[in-house]
This record gives C-alpha cells, sequence and structure tokens, in this order.
C-alpha cells in the first residue's frame, strides 16, 4: 500500500513538474533581450488586489498551449501596475513616486502603467521587435479568446487588420486550436 502511494505521489510530482510555464521577465530584461534578439513584448499588466488577474494567471497563464506559444513568439513581461519596480522605456525611468508601501488595496499607478494609458485589469499589452506599443487587451480572456490576440500578433496578421469590416472577418475566419484547459 505504501509503495503504490509513493507512486502515485511520485507521478504527480513528474506530472506537475512537465507542465510547460511563461518564462516571465521584468520589461528592463526583455528590452535588453530584444536587443540581442529581437522578437515581440507580451505584457500582463495586473495588480496585487485585482480578482480578474489572478484568475488569469490560475485559468489562462497556467495552459499548455498558451504558455508553449508565448515562450515562442513574445519576451514574457509580469507588471505590476501599483509595483515600485523602475522601468526605463524610450530613454525614460518610470517610477511610482507616489506608492505606499503598507498601503492595503488599491495604491498609486505606477507611471509606466500610465504611458501606457492602462485603465482596467487586467491588461495585456503586445509590443513589436523595436519596442513600439501594438495594442493592448484588457480584461479577462481564457486560452481559447486569448489564442486569437497572441497569433494574429505573432504573425503580424494585425497590420491588415485596419477595418472593423477586416477585423469581424478575421475573428469569423479563426480557427482555434488551444484547449481551454
Amino acid at each position: 500500500m505504501k509503495k503504490q502511494l509513493i507512486f502515485f505521489i511520485a507521478i504527480l510530482l513528474s506530472v506537475g513538474v512537465s507542465a510547460q510555464k511563461i518564462n516571465w521577465m521584468t520589461m528592463n530584461e526583455a528590452l535588453e533581450a530584444q536587443k540581442e534578439n529581437p522578437k515581440k513584448i507580451f505584457v500582463d499588466v495586473y495588480t496585487e488586489w485585482c480578482g480578474p488577474c489572478k484568475l488569469l494567471d490560475k485559468n489562462t497563464f497556467q495552459n499548455e498551449d498558451v504558455a508553449k506559444y508565448i515562450n515562442k513568439h513574445f519576451y514574457a513581461v509580469k507588471f505590476n501596475a501599483e509595483g515600485t519596480e523602475e522601468v526605463t522605456y524610450k530613454d525614460f525611468t518610470y517610477t511610482n513616486p507616489n506608492h505606499k508601501a503598507n498601503k492595503k488595496g488599491r495604491n498609486s499607478q505606477h507611471l509606466f502603467a500610465h504611458a501606457l494609458k492602462i485603465r482596467a485589469y487586467p491588461s495585456m499589452v503586445f509590443f513589436d521587435e523595436e519596442s513600439e506599443i501594438i495594442s493592448p487587451v484588457t480584461g479577462y480572456h481564457t486560452p481559447k479568446q486569448l489564442e486569437i490576440y497572441l497569433k494574429m500578433i505573432a504573425n503580424d496578421d494585425y497590420k491588415d487588420l485596419t477595418t472593423q469590416e477586416a477585423w469581424k472577418e478575421y475573428q469569423n475566419n479563426f480557427k482555434n486550436t488551444f484547449s481551454n484547459n
């Protein structure tokens, strides 16, 4: 009986270890990495108090298809929109000078999040290979809902979607391959 229990625990641990994880980095690390190897950047802009942000982490970013795709096509950044990390972007260093260290709940918005025009959480912001902002995507998305944005940006399809009609056609013709698990 003990051997079976140990065997079962070992299997569970090995399954957990083999699960794909997103290789998160800071914005500064992603910008540096782009200099060596140009690649788009995917930024998850979150706050500590945001329930949908936690669901995005749990349900979407833990999805193996999402993690594998993001790791392959993007530098993935986790950015706390109310944190204290210094971000140097476009020759300017962004901080959060009004952050209150012991404050519970909502805090001051980081100047980088403000510069990105973030108005809701979670928000995901895409940058091109030259660190120019492509587009933000706001709100909680399941793996299948996020897939269209990831692929549209990674494949540069967004460059051809200049009208609402083109976007609707793109959505209608898009074939999901990600699981929602």
